[in-house]
């Protein structure tokens, strides 16, 4: 295999790496490439895109808080993409800065102060509080960032990740949720997103998502936006805990009927078949049915 594949295959497994675990499939793909300079370069593009999926977050240099990267933190550029330096700086609403973001060491870098938008940040912001606040409320520790859309003052971007590494228990998991708000169409899209992966003495994940799409009340406006804000907040709250009370209904499930029927059942006796005496068991029950046959002549 050349070196454009083996960077190929790498790129393939990262992008599959379960939450928290990057890392450590990186050190393992580093043996498939034996050259740590083409590994990073050639990985990049799919740590990049990894990433931005995942919803990965940075610390703010000079705040106390986390924000998230992802495709509506990207800086958009007056006049297409730019170059990839430019490609990799976002933005974070809540301190009004821009960062450049290595997708490698996870670090953000070079801020600068960027003016949101003065038509959409009221109502940017009363989203933002109420994020916080049902995010201090039903997350014990995750991250939420409230985006608003260039041109376009009337449409915000909601997002909210959570993040559980346990690797001495051997489990991971990570929740996403993203919606959108749409004032002029009165519209709440959204999507949840779960990845869970258990990995001792096995290797068993869950990848699930819900889709939202709901239409907003008459009284939702960015001319009342604490009020309307927090009627937002509480629409995602019942779509989440919804969607969280059919997970565990269907965990329970799984775990009294659908695991119990791929276990192997024990025999009448409750106790485990010892294999290396099964032909004396065979034996045993010849024998039996040999006798039974003597007697009932």
């Amino acid at each position: 295999m050349d070196a454009e594949n083996r960077i190929h295959a790498a790129s393939k497994f990262l992008l599959q790496s379960p939450p928290g675990e990057i890392n450590d499939v990186l050190n393992d793909v580093r043996n498939i490439i034996s050259d740590d300079e083409s590994l990073q370069t050639g990985i990049l593009p799919a740590l990049r895109e990894y990433n931005l999926a995942q919803f990965i977050t940075a610390e703010v240099p000079g705040h106390q808080h986390q924000c998230i990267v992802s495709e509506a933190a990207r800086v958009q550029q007056a006049g297409g993409e730019g170059d990839e330096e430019q490609q990799d700086r976002f933005w974070d609403p809540r301190s009004r800065t821009s960062f450049r973001f290595d997708h490698l060491a996870l670090e953000a870098s070079d801020l600068e102060p960027i003016e949101p938008d003065a038509d959409s940040e009221p109502f940017r912001l009363a989203l933002e509080n109420s994020s916080l606040t049902y995010l201090s409320a039903h997350f014990h520790d995750g991250v939420a960032a409230v985006f608003s859309t260039q041109g376009n003052p009337d449409r915000f971007i909601i997002q909210v990740v959570a993040n559980k590494y346990n690797p001495s228990n051997f489990w991971s998991g990570r929740w996403r949720s993203e919606y959108i708000v749409n004032l002029n169409e009165r519209t709440l899209e959204g999507k949840i997103l779960v990845n869970v992966h258990y990995y001792e003495q096995g290797n068993v994940q869950l990848s699930t998502s819900h889709t939202v799409s709901l239409e907003l009340p008459q009284t939702i406006s960015a001319e009342n936006a604490t009020a309307s804000a927090s009627k937002v907040l509480a629409i995602v709250e019942t779509e989440e805990s919804k969607y969280q009370t059919s997970l565990n209904e269907a965990y329970q499930d799984m775990g009294e009927k659908t695991f119990k029927g791929l276990r192997r059942a024990l025999p009448m006796t409750r106790a485990k078949m010892d294999w290396d005496k099964v032909l004396g068991y065979k034996l045993g029950q010849e024998l039996s049915a040999s006798k039974g046959g003597f007697a009932a002549a």
